[in-house]
């Protein structure tokens, strides 16, 4: 296979926080690369793994930091768990903790939410976990229910420092339940899958951008697209040599992709 140039890209998939907004801030550049996306008629889609969200909410928060982006073109990994779900057999029924983001989506896919006998425990993020939903969701588990996390992410960033997150409380439901989820965000490529199928994008003319060699750029590559990685976000230089893998370009930021279009 030839090797691939961003000439040669049709269809971007994009991280958000490191890549487009820092602390609520744009990436300087970013602004200009989505108007140069529009004005070449590239396809793209911003990819995040918090399942918080609905993509009114995050169109919303990024109109705030600058960025004029359409809910059609964002795709949170809430959306990409509501995705796989309707693909699955069965009754379509879950037990779910999490914000509106994940609750929008499910029901979107023609899901009731109850916590009688439901074929799904669905885990995402949300600030308010309780002891009671976690205790409900162990004992659903262990009668049957299916478990499915929306991502890894064992940990998220607030003002005053981390925070746990979906990755950690699944750790915990595993550690009472014995029972291994199904996590559906990045690195999965089934939520680069999902989001390909979504703007009808093709592997070798795709491309990913992220700040994180451990879920942007590993399931970029599972995914066989160009990987980009920019060192705007939570990677810095040197630790990219700690991989066993490489991205296809680095980049400082953003901005540097804008001419290269």
């Amino acid at each position: 296979m030839p090797k691939r140039s961003v000439r040669d890209i049709e269809c971007f998939l994009t991280d958000m926080d490191g890549v487009l907004v820092h602390d609520e801030q744009p990436v300087p550049g970013a602004a200009e690369l989505l108007q140069r996306w529009v004005d070449t008629s590239r396809r793209f889609l911003i990819l995040t793994n918090n399942s918080t969200y609905t993509p009114r909410d995050l169109a919303a928060r990024l109109a705030r930091s600058g960025l004029e982006v359409p809910e059609e073109n964002l795709w949170t990994s809430a959306m990409a768990t509501a995705t796989f779900l309707k693909s699955q057999s069965g009754e379509r029924t879950a037990y779910v903790i999490g914000e509106a983001g994940i609750t929008t989506a499910l029901h979107g896919a023609g899901f009731v939410l109850t916590d009688t006998n439901p074929a799904y425990v669905v885990l995402g993020e949300t600030r308010n976990y309780s002891f009671e939903a976690i205790t409900t969701a162990i004992r659903l588990i262990n009668a049957g229910a299916r478990f499915i996390v929306t991502n890894p992410d064992t940990t998220g960033p607030s003002p005053t420092g981390v925070l746990p997150a979906t990755g950690s409380v699944a750790a915990m439901i595993t550690a009472a339940t014995n029972r291994q989820p199904y996590v559906v965000g990045k690195p999965n490529p089934m939520m680069f899958r999902s989001a390909m199928n979504r703007i009808e994008a093709h592997s070798e003319t795709t491309a990913m951008i992220g700040d994180r060699m451990d879920t942007d750029i590993v399931a970029g590559m599972e995914a066989g697209l160009l990987t980009v990685l920019v060192l705007s976000g939570v990677t810095s230089r040197e630790e990219i040599d700690t991989f066993p893998y490489r991205p296809n370009m680095v980049l400082d930021s953003v901005a540097d992709l804008v001419p290269m279009l």
